[in-house]
């Protein structure tokens, strides 16, 4: 359908009571770099409203500045419960209907492995990475059954992909693509989508955060390959948000070109 003889934007949908023009509206964790930094620029360009989480408040102000009235940001650390339900209770009515959870919100830290890794490491992946996604799908559940939503949950090749040095971090994002599938069995019938998202090498904040601030070894890791950006897995998440209804991507895996599978390790001995 159309207005005026004109395509609506695609992040729009009509009202079935009154053919009018709505704005959907998605809930994107982790707005302040990176990946989720991206999404929110991606859909609000593509005509969608967003609400976005982040710990940096000064970064989602200037986020919501440079984008105007279609975000609303929510600062506050995404693993305190409390403050998540105060969060979702302050949601103002134009933002409050979410159509779309983008749980992107993540970390890794540090690469030792797990015989010398630190517990404090493995315990903050966890209630990042799991705990916290979980709760924020829980509680935006419901909503997501009623309006016929989608979910996008940010996972990894490391999923998939043992690495040294990997152990929790990849443990973590395993959890979240098998809960995706859980979602996508629990949810059968309801017409809510569920894709879990799986990209290799991306280019952010990423390794100097897993690194304590390493600059340097961000820089030699990605040196060369050419490797994805945040805009290139926003745009991914964008083209599986917008897909028809009908149609669910139950996972999808993204690489660089210059990056492929480490073969077998062997370890010899004598």
């Amino acid at each position: 359908r159309s207005v005026g003889g004109s395509n609506p934007p695609s992040g729009t949908i009509f009202s079935d009571s009154v053919g009018e023009m709505v704005m959907r509206t998605a809930f994107i964790t982790g707005g302040t770099a990176g990946i989720g930094e991206a999404a929110v620029r991606a859909f609000v360009g593509a005509g969608w409203r967003v609400v976005t989480t982040g710990r940096r408040a000064d970064r989602l102000a200037a986020l919501a500045e440079s984008l105007g009235g279609a975000v609303h940001t929510l600062a506050f650390d995404i693993r305190d419960a409390a403050a998540l339900d105060a969060a979702l209770a302050s949601l103002p009515a134009d933002f409050a209907d979410i159509d779309l959870l983008i749980n992107n919100a993540g970390l890794a830290l540090g690469t030792a492995p797990a015989q010398e890794a630190s517990l404090d490491d493995w315990q903050t992946m966890i209630d990042t990475n799991v705990s916290a996604l979980v709760a924020v799908t829980r509680k935006l559940l419901p909503g997501l059954v009623a309006r016929k939503g989608a979910i996008i949950n940010l996972s990894s090749v490391a999923a998939t992909y043992p690495y040294s040095g990997g152990n929790v971090y990849a443990a973590t994002k395993a959890f979240v693509r098998q809960f995706s599938l859980g979602l996508r069995a629990d949810l059968h019938g309801k017409g809510v989508r569920v894709t879990s998202i799986e990209p290799g090498m991306v280019e952010t904040e990423f390794t100097v955060v897993r690194t304590g601030g390493n600059q340097a070894a961000s820089d030699a890791l990605y040196g060369g390959v050419n490797p994805m950006t945040g805009d290139d897995i926003a745009e991914t998440m964008l083209w599986v948000a917008q897909l028809p209804p009908h149609l669910n991507i139950n996972r999808l895996e993204l690489m660089p070109v210059n990056q492929s599978f480490a073969g077998f390790a062997v370890a010899r001995e004598g």
